[in-house]
């Protein structure tokens, strides 16, 4: 019986709040600039309200939500996309879907990667055994703003979660070879390449050897180059000037063992093939 009464309560609640939501939104939007979500109180608010079914009260505005914020017609809507999610996030923690969704709108729609980061950052605080939140924020950090020093710590902190992803691993290598910490990016590809099964991975982790190891190699012989230079006025006339010269013990070669591509006349030392047409 008090069940039934719970459940009674709670659907007059939420008709109380569609039906304050059908009067605000006759409200010009020009006239009180987000007059339309207005009625919505705190997440801890809304808790006590649900009276219990608060997975379910999450679940309906969420719903609206999506609608909502998809209504190009409301011009400020997005002055309140955190807010509407951080209601949600107060209300079922554990609900995955919008941690998501809102970083999507917030990127995509309202054009703020920083909304979409502290989004994200509150689905990792809710859930840390989740790896698909620092994931996801590292693959914002990577791909959209080349924060790659942001992007290497969401994918290390992905790392630390069990059951996350092998790519996890080579996302966080690439990530630590864009900001030129080259031991750091072999020594990850590396233990990529050694423990996989699988021949294609293989195949793509001995390629970034390649690449990582051509770049610390090409770093070290520029180096040379420029001492040389700055003693003889000139470009060594090849590289094994350098080592009759005391400035390298040999001339390094490439994974491959093959011979760096070297102009005297730029004193600019590249690898013969591409790291991806090996």
């Amino acid at each position: 019986m008090k069940k039934a009464v719970r459940i009674l309560i709670f659907v007059i609640t939420v008709g109380l709040i569609m039906g304050l939501q059908h009067t605000i939104n006759g409200i010009s939007r020009y006239r009180v600039p987000g007059s339309s979500i207005i009625y919505i109180p705190s997440g801890k608010h809304l808790k006590l309200a649900s009276f219990g079914y608060s997975a379910l009260m999450a679940d309906l505005i969420y719903l609206w939500a999506i609608q909502y914020f998809s209504n190009q017609n409301i011009w400020d809507r997005f002055e309140n996309l955190e807010h509407v999610f951080s209601i949600i996030s107060e209300l079922d923690p554990q609900y995955y879907d919008p941690y998501d969704t809102g970083s999507l709108i917030a990127y995509y729609d309202a054009k703020d990667l920083e909304l979409a980061f502290r989004i994200l950052d509150l689905g990792m605080e809710k859930n840390p055994n989740q790896w698909i939140f620092p994931l996801q924020a590292g693959h914002y950090a990577q791909m959209f703003a080349r924060d790659y020093k942001r992007a290497e710590k969401y994918y290390k902190k992905a790392m630390t979660v069990k059951g996350s992803p092998p790519i996890t691993r080579r996302l966080y290598a690439n990530a630590v070879f864009e900001q030129s910490d080259y031991q750091t990016a072999w020594h990850n590809w590396l233990e990529v390449y050694e423990t996989t099964d699988d021949e294609r991975v293989k195949k793509i982790a001995s390629n970034h050897l390649y690449r990582t190891k051509a770049a610390m190699d090409i770093q070290t012989l520029h180096q040379a180059i420029a001492r040389y230079r700055e003693r003889h006025g000139r470009f060594p006339r090849e590289l094994s000037d350098l080592v009759r010269a005391g400035f390298l013990r040999s001339v390094p070669k490439d994974l491959d063992e093959k011979d760096y591509v070297y102009d005297e006349q730029t004193g600019k030392v590249q690898t013969r093939v591409n790291p991806w047409k090996r």
